[in-house]
C-alpha cells in the first residue's frame, strides 16, 4: 500500500506543522506502508521567524522546505496522481492555509491552488481515502465544495462555520479522536487546533492513520 503525505513547507507558522507531519509519517511507517511525500513546487506565501513570530524578508520554496521533513525523499505534487497512491494524508500548519489557499483572506469563499485541488478531487472521485489533520479540513472543504462531506477541526466556531458555508458538515471532535466519514472515505482530527502538547495530538493522529488505512483496504 502506498500513502501520500502532502506537506505545505516546514514549520508551524508558514509551512507544515512538524509534530503533526512527523507523527503521521511515524504511524504510517509503523503500519508498514510505503510513504510518498509530496509538496507543490511553489514559493511560500511568507516566511516567519519561528523564534520571534515576526515576518521576514526571505523567500522560500514549499517543496524545498518540505524536503527537510521528508529527508529529501519527496516528489513534486504535479508528478503524483490518484492512480499512484491508495490514500492521501495532509498534516496541518499555517502553511496549509497560507500556501495551499487564500482561506485566511477569503474564509468560506476560499480557492485552493490548482495543484492541490486536482489531487484532492481525483482522490475523492476515485473513492480513495483522504486524511485531514488540524486546519487541513478547510482545504478539503474548499476543494470539494458542496460535496456534503463530514469534517472536524475540533471546536473552533468560526472555522466550523466556514466549513459549513462551503457546503460541508462540521462535527465537534476532541483531540484524542478522529472523525470518520465512511461514505466519502474522509477522516479528520483536530490535532493542534485543540491539543496543547505533542502527546495530546499523537492519539488522534494515530487513530486517523489507522482509519485511513482501514478505508484504503476496504
Amino acid at each position: 500500500m502506498k500513502v501520500g503525505v502532502l506537506l505545505s513547507g516546514c514549520g508551524v507558522f508558514d509551512g507544515a506543522e512538524i509534530h503533526e507531519a512527523t507523527l503521521t509519517l511515524y504511524f504510517l511507517d509503523k503500519a508498514g506502508v510505503e510513504i510518498v511525500c509530496m509538496a507543490p513546487n511553489i514559493p511560500q506565501k511568507e516566511v516567519i521567524n519561528h523564534l520571534t513570530g515576526e515576518k521576514t524578508n526571505e523567500t522560500r520554496n514549499v517543496l524545498v522546505e518540505a524536503a527537510r521533513i521528508a529527508r529529501g525523499n519527496i516528489k513534486d505534487i504535479n508528478e503524483v496522481s490518484a492512480d499512484d497512491i491508495d490514500a492521501l494524508i495532509m498534516p496541518g500548519g499555517y502553511g496549509v492555509a497560507k500556501n495551499f489557499s487564500n482561506f485566511l483572506e477569503k474564509g468560506a469563499d476560499a480557492d485552493v491552488i490548482p495543484e492541490v485541488k486536482r489531487l484532492l478531487v481525483e482522490m475523492f472521485e476515485k473513492k480513495k481515502p483522504i486524511g485531514a489533520v488540524c486546519i487541513s479540513p478547510v482545504i478539503v472543504a474548499a476543494a470539494l465544495k458542496e460535496a456534503k462531506v463530514k469534517l472536524t477541526i475540533g471546536t473552533d466556531e468560526e472555522v466550523a462555520k466556514a466549513i459549513e458555508a462551503m457546503g460541508q458538515q462540521h462535527l465537534v471532535c476532541p483531540v484524542s479522536e478522529a472523525l470518520v466519514d465512511e461514505e466519502n472515505k474522509i477522516v479528520s482530527t483536530p490535532a493542534y487546533m485543540e491539543g496543547k502538547t505533542i502527546k495530546d495530538v499523537a492519539e488522534g493522529i494515530e487513530k486517523l492513520v489507522n482509519e485511513v488505512l482501514r478505508l484504503a483496504k476496504s
